[in-house]
């Protein structure tokens, strides 16, 4: 996620553009286009939707997959989820100018045209086809064009404006590079992806609704229904401990539905449990925040000081990252079950 900078947001629109070209220590950028382009990828989620592909690899193929299949299906995803997330930004400039956390995005600022991102996501799309077909299978192929097709025609032209329940079922796009990693091995599906689908499917909620607090007066002034913005503070934090508590149970089926040893069981357990116990916290605060003003909407400033949402957001992060840990070192350390 980027973070406004408040010499961006001052600015006027005519300078935003060589401001976005100046490196963190104030000095030019030698490639402020190419830094504008990058950032309509949103690299940072491409990271984090990255960081279960090669784990999953790693658990299909019991072990080493070839070096060259992972560097394929790594460098085709992240084509894919950069094509995804140009075009969500190219679709949602209007809303992106209104939300403080998205108004240096390059399409607002006018560093990058709208015609030129629609012809980026188009290469960054076509680019990773052409790559799963060649050097993957056709099936990765077809999932990697489902994934950008649940993103932008599923989440961000359909459910994103219309449902308090968007981030929920788009939640789904971001759950494909499991099954694409998955099958760049295998070749084809069983339970054990669907179970780790499962489980990214049921962690995106925690992990996006706290965000969506600690933005809830961005997403307001723009019109998007995110939950936090049209449900009391105790309806998104139960909503969260409950989708925590289906997130580890599901994680928890890896071990009789994907033959995962005592190494992933235990992780998932352990993990499982210090995340839910985080989010059983935000929930009590919040409990305590509505208790408190009467049910009476204060303000998101008091909300975040007295909800702390995005400690829950973070967990949530490193839940994932430990959690695709074990799924990679289970297979170098499988100890089997004494049952």
């Amino acid at each position: 996620m980027t973070v406004a900078d408040p010499r961006l947001s001052d600015a006027p629109a005519h300078s935003r553009t060589s401001l976005l070209g100046r490196r963190r220590g104030g000095r030019p950028s030698r490639f402020p286009r190419v830094a504008a382009y990058v950032a309509l990828t949103k690299p940072r989620i491409v990271e984090l939707l990255l960081i279960t592909t090669i784990p999953v690899m790693l658990f299909a193929a019991d072990g080493l997959p070839s070096g060259w299949l992972v560097l394929t299906t790594f460098v085709g995803g992240a084509l894919a989820a950069g094509s995804a997330n140009t075009l969500n930004c190219y679709f949602d400039r209007d809303i992106d100018a209104l939300m403080k956390r998205t108004e240096n995005r390059p399409l607002v600022t006018g560093a990058v045209t709208p015609r030129q991102a629609l012809v980026f996501a188009t290469v960054l799309g076509l680019a990773s086809t052409a790559l799963f077909v060649a050097f993957v299978n056709v099936l990765s192929a077809a999932l990697a064009v489902g994934a950008i097709l649940l993103y932008v025609v599923g989440y961000t032209l359909l459910l994103k404006r219309r449902t308090s329940q968007n981030i929920v079922w788009g939640g789904v796009a971001g759950c494909m590079q499991v099954l694409i990693g998955w099958t760049a091995v295998t070749g084809s599906l069983s339970w054990a992806p669907f179970v780790l689908f499962g489980v990214i499917f049921l962690w995106t909620p925690p992990h996006y609704w706290p965000l969506s607090v600690r933005y809830r007066e961005d997403y307001a002034n723009a019109g998007v229904p995110m939950l936090p913005v049209v449900a009391k503070p105790t309806t998104v934090s139960r909503q969260i401990v409950a989708y925590t508590v289906a997130m580890v149970l599901c994680s928890l089926l890896l071990v009789p539905l994907g033959g995962a040893g005592v190494v992933y069981g235990f992780a998932a357990l352990v993990l499982g449990l210090a995340f839910l116990g985080q989010t059983i916290g935000l929930h009590r605060r919040a409990t305590r925040f509505e208790r408190e003003t009467g049910g009476r909407d204060a303000g998101t400033l008091e909300q975040l000081r007295r909800i702390s949402p995005m400690g829950v957001f973070h967990g949530s992060i490193t839940y994932l990252t430990l959690l695709s840990v074990a799924v990679a070192v289970d297979p170098f350390l499988r100890i089997s079950w004494p049952f």
